[in-house]
């Protein structure tokens, strides 16, 4: 387990240790230091510019920027500023500093509340600059500051709040580990239950006077036998309610364990008097009654519901499991001329594998030997296999079908393609919804104040009820305690993410975070790329038009000369059409590539150049006499380059790149659901137009720059558009950081995969539909989930004081409130997992 550092923490906190570099320590002048790494600094005047700006921040008594190490020792007053601000405060000069995005595993969180308290603490640990803590998947994601030295601060910080941090074996995948944790909490829980099951049936029956001759029972030979039975419910089946309550206790807090072993062991106690000391209760002249039957069923009940729970928060995880599944726990690789096997973790790059008939590719690579047909439908969506042979690159987690292949392994371990959709599942079910935010500040104090509300029902029950008072008054108290839930609130968006952005990765839909889900309900625009998005990507040359005094072949062979070293689509579909045609191009002596432009090369000693309309006019090329057929292709929908050679026009090739199957249908869905659809591309105008009219988008923006995208995707934002760009490309990137939300197509590059919201493995325009519709399905979820969480405890809670007793005689009875309380957080976590049946 790798851990961080924040600001205003605390000694305790902190390592005893001697401060070794970059950690921060306490001064004994009150003060706290923190050296921070920072990136991009040129020169002395980058340093002295950082200096100036952190010195205004309040709260800073002195800040020392060494450009030759690239760092900032920083002097603060103690909880006057905290990291995150620091850092936002260095990039906004220009600089950056470099986070690195951590994981921990939490023990012990029950409710919301505990999450909360949580996530404050480790907010609280120096150079920690963003902190959010999952209670359905009981994880901790820290961004923050690098820093050294700094490992057991954060589990400090976690045990000083009452929980624990669990160690993690690193030979062992966490995952497999924390579905086993699960599964042993499972089975302890359900043994618990059982057992407490076994024990309060005896105590309720007797209680309700259901068994014959129990009602004609002496009183203290009732009350000995229910204190019999319940001891065993209250001590051992209910022991991790004290664990929990007291682990919490000891530092200060409070949480669900506290509600439910005060409310129990209120009635349990009341009732040992009782038992022990029957006359003391008679001589203030009431009848004498325990009621171990309440502490009894409230204890098995929330039992009960903590089973179904747990059962159902293991569901939520599916899609992780069902991800890791698809890598083979074994490789064979070739090692010395020799077939040996070896765990699938221990394969290198560079090593030779040797994937069988049947078996699951264990790494990324290369074909060096072989033909087979590999199922990629995990990755593709299609269901066909793709042929696989000599330098094909291969995917690790898809099927070799049929056929023999070895392989050269190019991206292991962390680095493959199924591990990068693995962390991107992990990070985005670790992340929380603004409207979160709420709920958390609820959260923090929701435990102490139900604890406040019971303890005035007590009080006024007991001043001014009926009689007998005291009974009333406990039995009021306890029912306020054990009817709250913040299980439920707290259950309310994670299991709602967990399960929506599993289901995503199902259809192969990767959704970042949380706070994507909100910004697709606000969209009203939708911009897609044209090449490689709305189109294959895959253009063809459909037509080559000489210029006067040129031949169409001198024409074909000159460009694919020129376009050798090319690696844009209209170029390579340029060499493809020379090659059908027999000829072999030479390379050229010089390329140069003009990003939106297009190419200058040097081919047996001429200058050919091969562009848009605005390339030529750069290079005062006259290209009027070929517009008539340029603009006749354009209409068409094909995208026209002009070739020129010393500096004259020697013809126009038209290059049509077709629209991808559906994309048209997939388009008109989005419009039927109110979204304005427009393509932006750099084509010519009549081109994009031609191209626009087939997939039937609502308007279009061409002639723009790769360098420009973001551009024109900010005019639009600016009129008052809320943008989605859709994209592929290295080029598309800027654009897509740009919009309110980026998806890109996993067909695409790494760059655009980082840089947007939203990625579709598939590359599949219908995924667009998809991923907005699956985004607000999730985000309606919450809203459902938050709604019947606070509703219940609106309502309940009120009852359960007695608020309706003075109008209908009505009072909750503990019992009650516990089966209650209980099925709240089952029936938040079971609408959750309506999502993984969600359909487009």
């Amino acid at each position: 387990m790798k851990t961080l550092p924040t600001l205003n923490s605390s000694p305790s906190q902190l390592p005893v240790e001697d401060p070794s570099p970059g950690q921060p320590n306490e001064s004994s002048d009150s003060t706290e230091t923190l050296d921070t790494p920072i990136t991009g600094m040129s020169c002395a005047s980058c340093a002295t510019r950082i200096e100036r700006r952190l010195l205004t921040l309040p709260g800073v008594r002195e800040a020392t920027v060494n450009y030759g190490d690239e760092s900032a020792k920083i002097t603060l007053e103690p909880g006057a500023v905290d990291s995150g601000t620091i850092v936002e405060e260095i990039r906004s000069t220009g600089y950056d500093v470099v986070a690195r995005e951590e994981s921990l595993t939490i023990a012990g969180m029950t409710c919301a509340g505990c999450a909360s308290r949580v996530e404050r603490a480790l907010k609280d640990v120096a150079g920690v600059m963003e902190a959010s803590v999952n209670l359905a998947a009981e994880m901790a994601q820290v961004t923050a500051i690098p820093l050294p030295g700094l490992s057991d601060a954060l589990r400090k910080a976690v045990e000083n709040a009452g929980y624990g941090v669990i160690q993690t074996d690193e030979h062992v995948d966490a995952h497999e580990e924390q579905q086993e944790r699960h599964a042993v909490d499972y089975r302890s829980v359900r043994q618990r239950f059982l057992i407490a099951a076994a024990f309060t049936l005896p105590v309720f029956l007797v209680s309700m006077g259901w068994i014959p001759g129990a009602s004609q029972w002496p009183f203290q030979a009732k009350a000995w036998f229910l204190l019999a039975f319940t001891t065993p419910v209250q001590f051992w089946a209910g022991r991790r309610f004290y664990v929990g309550a007291w682990n919490v206790l000891r530092h200060g807090g409070a949480d669900m364990n506290t509600l439910i072993a005060t409310g129990t062991s209120a009635a349990f106690a009341y009732s040992v008097v009782v038992t022990t000391w029957p006359g003391a209760l008679a001589a203030t002249g009431l009848a004498p009654a325990v009621y171990y039957e309440t502490a009894a069923v409230i204890i098995t009940l929330v039992l009960f519901g903590r089973m179904l729970e747990s059962r159902a928060k293991n569901k939520t995880t599916g899609a992780i499991r069902a991800l890791m599944d698809l890598r083979p726990a074994q490789a064979f690789v070739e090692r010395d001329g020799v077939e040996q096997s070896v765990p699938a973790a221990d394969v290198q790059a560079g090593d030779v594998v040797v994937v069988h008939p049947g078996e699951r590719l264990p790494v990324d690579g290369v074909v060096l030997e072989g033909r087979s047909a590999v199922d990629e439908s995990m990755m593709t969506g299609e269901s066909l296999p793709a042929d696989k042979a000599q330098g094909d690159e291969v995917t690790g987690g898809t099927v070799n079908r049929s056929g023999y292949l070895k392989c050269r392994a190019t991206r292991v371990g962390q680095e493959t393609v199924l591990s990068h959709i693995i962390r991107l599942v992990e990070q985005a079910q670790g992340t929380k919804a603004p409207v979160q935010r709420l709920v958390d500040r609820i959260s923090g104090v929701f435990v102490p104040v139900v604890l406040g509300i019971a303890a005035a029902t007590f009080v006024v029950w007991w001043l001014i009820g009926p009689e007998p008072r005291l009974t009333f008054a406990m039995l009021s108290g306890v029912a306020v305690l054990i009817v709250t839930c913040p299980c439920a609130l707290g259950l309310a968006t994670p299991t709602a993410i967990m399960v929506g952005t599993g289901r995503g990765a199902e259809l192969g839909i990767l959704i970042k975070g949380g706070d994507v889900l909100e910004r697709t309900r606000q969209l009203d625009t939708v911009v897609f790329d044209k090449t490689a998005t709305l189109t294959t990507g895959s253009p063809e040359v459909v037509a080559i038009v000489p210029a006067d005094g040129w031949a169409d072949a001198l024409v074909s062979e000159r460009a694919a000369s020129a376009e050798l070293r090319s690696e844009h689509p209209l170029g390579e579909a340029i060499v493809r059409h020379a090659g059908g045609r027999g000829m072999e191009p030479a390379p050229p002596e010089s390329f140069e590539a003009v990003v939106g432009g297009g190419v200058i090369a040097s081919v047996d000693g001429a200058t050919v150049v091969i562009g848009s309309p605005r390339q030529m006019a750069e290079s005062s090329v006259d290209i009027e006499a070929l517009r008539p057929h340029a603009l006749e292709y354009q209409s068409d929908g094909a995208t026209v380059v002009y070739v020129a050679v010393d500096g004259r026009l020697a013809g126009l090739i038209a290059v049509a790149d077709r629209l991808k199957s559906g994309a048209r249908d997939e388009i008109a869905h989005l419009r039927e659901q109110g979204l304005r659809v427009l393509m932006l591309t750099g084509d010519a105008e009549a081109t994009a137009r031609a191209i626009a009219e087939q997939a039937g988008v609502d308007d279009v923006i061409a002639e723009v720059r790769p360098e420009e995208k973001a551009a024109a995707v900010e005019r639009l934002r600016e009129s008052g558009a809320v943008v989605a760009m859709v994209g592929d490309g290295i080029n598309d990137a800027p654009a897509l950081a740009t919009a309110d939300l980026g998806i890109a197509m996993g067909t695409g590059t790494d760059a655009a995969m980082e840089t947007s919201d939203i990625t579709l493995i598939r590359g599949d325009v219908g995924g667009v539909r998809q991923a907005i519709g699956l985004s607000r399905a999730t985000l309606t979820t919450i809203k459902q989930n938050l709604f019947w969480a606070f509703i219940y405890n609106v309502i309940a809670i009120p009852i359960a004081a007695g608020v309706l007793y003075p109008i209908n005689g009505m009072l909750l009875d503990p019992m009650l409130a516990a089966a209650a309380m209980a099925f709240s957080s089952v029936s938040v976590v079971a609408n959750s997992l309506r999502l993984k049946r969600w359909r487009a």
